[in-house]
């Protein structure tokens, strides 16, 4: 049986960092299944549209980190390919690659302690003019301090951010993949107890605060000496944020800020035009489709140091063989789950299966828009594999797309939900991200040939 075991995973390019994290993924999908039974169970359908709607405001945090935990993540990769571990605390080679790790991690940290603080203001101000707005419900949903813990909970979260991805960059691909299961156990009981215990929408930020205790205490009990001595390094030559980051960050900053557009905005349009409700209903879908998407995912960014590290060595034959791999195993795998999805809710749907008289196949989108945003996961999934190759390299060929489809998926997303609702909605959606495929190709394979000569 293990040797049948062994073969599959060989087959899907499963290794442990992909397994921590990929289970860390499937955990939290699973775990969703029951999330969706308890929120239909504990929670009304209005709530339901907060609870989601919660969510997709939460994301405006990337206008403040900016992209910054993936290029710290690829700049120390860079830097340790040069270094070997003469401990697991220490590093030997030459000193000016010790010292620029050194200046990385003063600079990230500044950098988020400085915006995590910019982000808490914000979220709270954003959110309670938000909701008072577009609220509908006559105050029937307790929403003001529940949405202010999540706030701070999600700023505090932000600074511990560029010390994981630091640890990522050095390698400890493995540790942190296995500290985000246990840490995904931990919040996934939070969210269940405290919806049992009628916690309702508080439930979201004390799993936040979960988050903030579980990654303090891992830091601090096994990677507290290798980030101070890396920290004590005294700096000799240091990575240039103006010279080096910024020519890179802005445009990835860029980018990331026009994802915001095209994969946030649904649940704040629909909730402000059709209602919590049918905002719950996308919101609920998306959740499902986000459990897909970050298992599939977790075979692409765990290859980030070891992509990286080979461009940093100009290894191109290896890294293409790698990638190529990586592709297809993670595209079956898509298919797979995603057909699984949807047979699911059909079944749901086809036995009338309901929660103390509630229908819980009401609570997803219909078949045709749930179909039209299941599409784009598998050309999405190709997109962010060929962004993630690319922006191995420092440089963030993607901007002008992404500027493109963050502005035509904006006004798709306001227009037609506006005028045709859920229906035309999505139905723009999947026509873009086809469009968008269809161009990132060709983005891929010219700046691949270029950089390779």
């Amino acid at each position: 049986m293990m040797g049948i075991i062994r073969k599959i995973a060989s087959k899907f390019g499963l290794d442990k960092a992909i397994a921590f994290t990929s289970s860390a993924s499937v955990l939290s999908a699973l775990g969703n299944v029951i999330s969706v039974i308890l929120v239909v169970k504990y929670l009304t359908g209005i709530e339901q549209g907060f609870y989601y709607t919660f969510g997709s405001i939460v994301a405006i945090q990337i206008f403040f980190e900016l992209g910054l935990n993936g290029i710290i993540t690829q700049y120390v990769a860079h830097e340790v390919s040069h270094l070997q571990w003469e401990s697991d605390h220490n590093f030997s080679g030459e000193s000016k690659y010790i010292s620029r790790l050194s200046s990385l991690l003063h600079f990230s940290l500044k950098w988020y302690v400085f915006f995590a603080s910019l982000l808490i203001v914000s979220l709270i101000a954003i959110g309670y003019f938000y909701f008072n707005r577009y609220n509908t419900t006559g105050g029937t949903v307790s929403w003001v301090a529940p949405w202010i813990l999540l706030a701070v909970g999600t700023g505090i979260n932000l600074i511990i951010s560029p010390i994981i991805a630091f640890l990522q960059g050095l390698g400890k691909v493995k540790e942190i993949a296995r500290i985000q299961l246990i840490l995904q156990i931990f919040k996934l009981t939070i969210v269940w107890v405290g919806l049992i215990a009628g916690a309702k929408l508080y439930v979201l930020g004390l799993g936040s605060f979960m988050g903030i205790l579980i990654y303090t205490l891992f830091i601090a009990y096994k990677y507290r000496k290798l980030l101070a001595n890396i920290w004590q390094t005294k700096i000799i030559e240091r990575v240039h944020y103006r010279k080096e980051i910024f020519p890179y960050q802005w445009k990835i900053a860029i980018s990331w800020i026009s994802g915001y557009f095209v994969f946030q905005l649904y649940n704040p349009v629909l909730f402000a035009t059709e209602g919590p409700i049918v905002a719950g209903q996308m919101g609920m879908t998306l959740a499902a489709l986000g459990g897909v998407s970050s298992i599939t995912l977790a075979w692409i960014t765990t290859k980030i140091p070891t992509f990286s590290g080979l461009i940093a060595q100009k290894k191109y034959i290896q890294l293409d063989i790698l990638f190529n791999n990586t592709v297809l195993q993670t595209f079956v795998l898509n298919v797979i789950l995603l057909t699984g999805m949807f047979a699911v809710i059909f079944g749901i749907r086809y036995f009338n299966i309901t929660i103390e008289g509630k229908h819980l196949g009401d609570r997803f989108l219909p078949y045709l828009p749930m179909l039209f945003m299941m599409l784009p996961i598998l050309l999405n999934h190709i997109i962010s594999a060929w962004a993630t190759y690319l922006r191995c390299h420092k440089k963030e060929p993607m901007m002008v797309l992404s500027i493109a489809m963050g502005i035509a998926c904006t006004l798709s997303t306001v227009l037609l939900g506006k005028y045709y609702g859920v229906l035309g909605m999505t139905t723009g959606y999947m026509i873009l991200c086809a469009v968008s495929f269809i161009c990132t190709y060709f983005i891929f394979i010219n700046n691949k040939r270029k950089w390779h000569q």
